[in-house]
Formats: C-alpha cells, sequence, structure tokens
C-alpha cells in the first residue's frame, strides 16, 4: 500500500523511474519496503518491512522471533552483540518484515531482509539461503537464519 518514506535511495530510485519516462521510457516505480539504517557511536540498527504496530493496524496475523547472536563468530577479535527481530505472517511463513540491533557488522544484515522481502520469501526459505560464511563475519550460521529457523518453529 502506498505509504511516504523519506529516504534518499527511494527518492533516486523514483527519480530515475522519472527521468526514463521523461525521455520516453515506460519504467514503474515498483515500491519500497522502508529498508532503513542508522550508526550511533557504536551501536548499529535497521529496520525492513513492517514492524509490530504496522502488522497489528493491518490486522495480520503474525509469529515474532527475537534472538541474541555474535556478529561474528565468538572467539574472534571485535565480536559484539546483535539482536535480530523477525516478523512472519501466520499459516504461510511469508517474512512481514525485521529489526536488527548491534555493533559493528550488525545493520548491513538488513539487506539479506529486505533481499527476503523483496523476492516474497518465507522464513524456511530464509533458512536455506547460501549465505557467506568466515570468522571475521559471521558466525558458522548466520544470527538471520537463526531467527527465521525460531519463526519457521512458530508460523
Amino acid at each position: 500500500r502506498p505509504f511516504y518514506i523519506a529516504l534518499g535511495t527511494v527518492a533516486n530510485k523514483q527519480g530515475r523511474v522519472a527521468g526514463i519516462n521523461i525521455a520516453g521510457g515506460r519504467a514503474v516505480f515498483p515500491g519500497a519496503v522502508g529498508t532503513a539504517m542508522v550508526k550511533v557511536f557504536s551501536l548499529e540498527a535497521a529496520r525492513t518491512g513492517l514492524q509490530e504496530k504496522e502488522a497489528r493496524e493491518l490486522g495480520l496475523s503474525y509469529a515474532t522471533a527475537k534472538i541474541e547472536a555474535p556478529t561474528r563468530a565468538r572467539y574472534y577479535p571485535g565480536t559484539g552483540p546483535m539482536t535480530v527481530k523477525i516478523l512472519a505472517e501466520k499459516g504461510t511463513g511469508r517474512l512481514l518484515g525485521g529489526q536488527i540491533v548491534g555493533k559493528e557488522g550488525a545493520a548491513k544484515r538488513i539487506d539479506t531482509l529486505a533481499t527476503a522481502l523483496h523476492a516474497g520469501l518465507t522464513v524456511e526459505d530464509l533458512i536455506n539461503l547460501d549465505l557467506g560464511y568466515s570468522p571475521p563475519f559471521s558466525p558458522v550460521w548466520d544470527p538471520v537464519q537463526i531467527a527465521a529457523r525460531q519463526a519457521a518453529s512458530q508460523v
């Protein structure tokens, strides 16, 4: 549904569509899922899709999963904590949204959830994604997938 979101990424994409159409093309803006991130001192936060309040307002039946995990392999220097929260539609398992808060390396993981939303993936699909692993970047099971596994058990 239409909604207002003041993000440079959305404005840039809409500008591209306008430019193509002004030049005689036939571009269409496909919409946005509201992906945004911020860093305040050493804390990163990100969101995409629906939050619980929005899901309730839309009358959706949903499940949530919230997990705590390290940003990297636990033994790797510079590892910090992060929290990942996922919302999924009950009955279908369709991903509805997510939020991530944590230390360095946490916020950019929101792109996995934003891509999954754009593609219409379920939390079960998220579990099976072939995400990269290396101790400086992630634990063996990416925290997004751990949260998806927990959400899948509730839908």
